[in-house]
């Protein structure tokens, strides 16, 4: 009777996986306490995204052992959110709406859950440094947009390096969990650079965005998306000019909003509301809370399996359908070989004398990269930023340098570039790894490899 009253410890759930040896266990995998408190004090995973499943997966990694997260979002928490993102209020004193989401999802887990420590940032993906992502043991994904996931793929995989016989060096691989909903359908993958399909390998299995006809905009609108992409698309550029867009700017989205309902009473189309405004414009997929938390679930295990070796990882894909009873399967997708993005990278061959402005010149040449606007990076050092303003100026100076001066006059190396990328007609931000030879340097011969090959 006395072991029945006995207090049960808060992770023996948690102790049941990391105290035991098993027959499914990874070859890394050392059972005890030990692992189960380096987990709690060393292991830092950064979750991208605050929203329905980004709320989720900071809950259940709290709660699964993890002590050092952080979390990053750059939006504010609307009136729309609050049916499925559960960390949110709206009652009495707690006033959460016009907050950012990253500060308030932290606050509230670690309310929750005594021992974690959660750093928020209110800020946009692209705005962090390279090196703080490198800071990350595992960086999960709760996002509901396929360009940020490109995003987060390419710089994880700007951490990848090879040895000489293209075999990735496991020092230097940053392993990712995606998950995603739609509705009651969901998926949750794990991503190790170099080994598995890297996003961009299996970009086809997204579905492309949907385009209306401009004749159909601008002449005969038939639904509430066509008055909104025509305020959108036509007669934004119209009153604006060439004064760009932008979907993260609230005061731009209230003017496309504004201007849809104006359409739609024209036409006597019902249906414009803010929020699918923004789905339409920002292409945002609906989501249920029930089936975050499925997916949620899934992603953290994978974490935990992941930096413990406890269990053999998903190989690769998991979907999940809920709609129509229950339905789950696992698909292994092969990687590519030749991606641009967590292969070894493309092979460019240049002259030592090659400066590095013409070098961001060939970039945008260049038929596998069609890159504009590039950065380059070397290592830890920045050759050249294009944003912000100041950094521009600062880095201006190297653009007449030889690129084999600025690169330490090696033989050959890595570099990663980042600017706009051209595919399918689109444009996207893309950081792409290229492997640079210089001929003529010692030791290097001609190679059949030349820029724009």
């Amino acid at each position: 009777m006395a072991d029945l009253e006995a207090p049960q410890s808060k992770t023996r759930d948690l102790d049941k996986l990391l105290l035991r040896a098993g027959n499914l266990v990874g070859p890394d995998f050392y059972p005890g306490a030990e692992l189960r408190d380096d987990i709690r004090d060393y292991v830092r995973i950064l979750v991208v995204g605050a929203g329905g499943l980004g709320c989720e997966l900071l809950k259940d990694l709290a709660l699964s052992g993890f002590r050092n997260l952080d979390v990053i979002d750059m939006d504010r928490i609307e009136v729309t959110n609050l049916n499925r993102q559960f960390l949110f209020r709206q009652i009495l004193l707690l006033e959460d709406v016009g907050k950012p989401k990253a500060e308030v999802a932290a606050k509230r887990v670690m309310e929750r859950v005594s021992g974690v420590e959660i750093v928020p940032h209110f800020s946009r993906i692209e705005d962090k440094e390279l090196d703080f992502y490198n800071d990350f043991n595992i960086i999960a994904l709760g996002l509901d947009s396929i360009e940020a996931r490109r995003y987060i793929n390419g710089v994880a995989c700007g951490f990848l390096e090879y040895d000489e016989d293209d075999t990735p060096r496991r020092e230097t691989i940053k392993p990712m969990v995606d998950g995603g909903t739609e509705g009651f359908k969901g998926h949750a993958r794990v991503i190790v650079p170099g080994v598995t399909p890297c996003f961009e390998c299996t970009i086809w299995l997204f579905p492309p965005q949907v385009k209306f006809p401009l004749c159909t905009l601008a002449e005969t609108p038939r639904n509430a998306a066509h008055c909104i992409e025509y305020a959108h698309l036509i007669k934004w550029h119209e009153v604006h000019g060439g004064k760009s867009f932008d979907p993260d700017e609230p005061e731009h989205m209230k003017w496309v909003y504004d201007e849809a309902i104006k359409r739609a009473e024209l036409f006597g189309i019902p249906g414009v509301t803010y929020s699918l405004t923004q789905g339409v414009v920002k292409n945002i997929i609906p989501a249920i809370a029930s089936t975050n938390a499925i997916i949620s679930a899934a992603c953290a295990l994978e974490t935990l399996k992941i930096v413990s070796g406890c269990s053999k990882t998903l190989a690769n894909y998991l979907t999940y359908n809920g709609g129509e009873g229950l339905h789950t399967k696992v698909t292994e997708f092969v990687r590519d070989q030749d991606c641009l993005v967590c292969g070894p990278g493309i092979l460019i061959e240049l002259d030592t004398s090659i400066t590095l402005q013409k070098f961001i010149d060939m970039l945008e040449e260049h038929p596998k990269l069609l890159l504009s606007k590039a950065s380059v990076k070397h290592g830890k050092d920045s050759l050249y930023m294009q944003a912000p303003p100041v950094l521009e100026e600062m880095h201006r100076p190297n653009l007449s340098k030889p690129l084999y001066d600025l690169m330490g006059r090696v033989q050959k190396d890595t570099v990663h570039v980042f600017g706009t990328g051209l595919k399918n007609e689109e444009k996207h931000s893309s950081l792409t790894k290229l492997r640079v030879v210089f001929k003529g340097a010692d030791g290097v011969t001609d190679m059949d490899t030349a820029i724009g090959a």
